[in-house]
């Protein structure tokens, strides 16, 4: 007696292809849109396998996690370490070119007004004088910065520490001495320390020690015979508190708009203060 294999019934469902590699065979499907799928398409899901496609589409449709004042999450402060590494960085070449480096980008009120060397309002701020100078504006920046970066995100919290720095150099590109080279990041700082004010008011967390911590340092500003730079504590503080209201205050239906506006808008007022005084320099010298 002889055998055969059995044929399939007319009719019967051929085998089925991968929808991507027709020639190969798959009995596996996606979970979405249940199209054939071969081992390289394959993307794990939470139940069974998805496609490529289908998992693009969801990657895509799936909203980024972001802080409770619209910033993308923080894994890591990069940014409070970069200005920190910059920081340092910058005081290393300070010492090694014996100072030339704080002449040429530190703060001084006649060669912005009559060099046009405006560049010096922002990189006097990563700038410092001295040992101790960097250390306290290094630590001060090392304790606030993770925390203001985590609660803002990385580009909100570089707009508020940048714009604090240049708030200090504004104020003091109208009151301080024209004689006098001025640097460091205190402008900055005092920025954060407001900024840290502010958002702690939002959150209904115990903000006593930030007060305690701005008071002191405003009484140590303003001691007698102390050579610090009164214009870039209060321009940063005042320039910071108030970025930091925009950015924790803005309306959440709308918070995005709403806190890139006030941020353009605080920036244009800096500038438009800058080019006042530059105006009036012009004309009635630095009386």
């Amino acid at each position: 007696m002889s055998t055969q294999p059995p044929t399939p019934a007319q009719g019967s469902e051929a085998v089925p292809t991968c929808y991507r590699h027709p020639d190969r065979e798959t009995y596996v499907r996606c979970q979405r849109c249940d199209r054939p799928i071969c081992p390289d398409c394959m993307r794990e899901a939470a139940v069974g396998h998805q496609c490529v496609e289908c998992v693009t589409e969801a990657n895509r449709s799936t909203r980024r996690a972001r802080t409770v004042f619209g910033g993308g999450l923080v894994a890591r402060p990069y940014v409070t370490l970069a200005i920190l590494g910059l920081n340092v960085l910058l005081f290393l070449a300070q010492e090694l070119t014996e100072n030339q480096i704080t002449a040429e980008f530190g703060m001084n009120v006649a060669y912005v007004a009559l060099g046009g060397e405006y560049y010096r309002l922002i990189t006097s701020a990563f700038l410092h004088w001295g040992i101790l100078h960097i250390l306290f504006n290094s630590w001060a920046l090392y304790v606030i910065g993770p925390y203001l970066e985590q609660a803002l995100g990385h580009v909100r919290f570089l707009a508020l520490y940048l714009l604090g720095a240049l708030g200090g150099s504004v104020l003091g590109y109208w009151f301080d001495d024209p004689r006098v080279l001025s640097v460091g990041a205190s402008g900055a700082i005092f920025g954060l320390f407001a900024a840290t004010f502010v958002i702690g008011r939002r959150l209904n967390v115990d903000i006593r020690g930030i007060v305690v911590l701005i008071v002191i340092n405003l009484v140590i500003t303003f001691l007698p015979g102390t050579n610090i730079s009164w214009t870039a504590h209060l321009g940063g503080l005042i320039t910071g508190g108030l970025v930091a209201a925009a950015l924790a205050y803005a309306p959440r239906s709308a918070r995005t708009p709403v806190q890139v506006a006030a941020i353009v808008a605080i920036l244009f007022i800096l500038a438009a203060l800058v080019v006042v005084r530059t105006n009036a320099i012009s004309l009635n010298g630095f009386a």
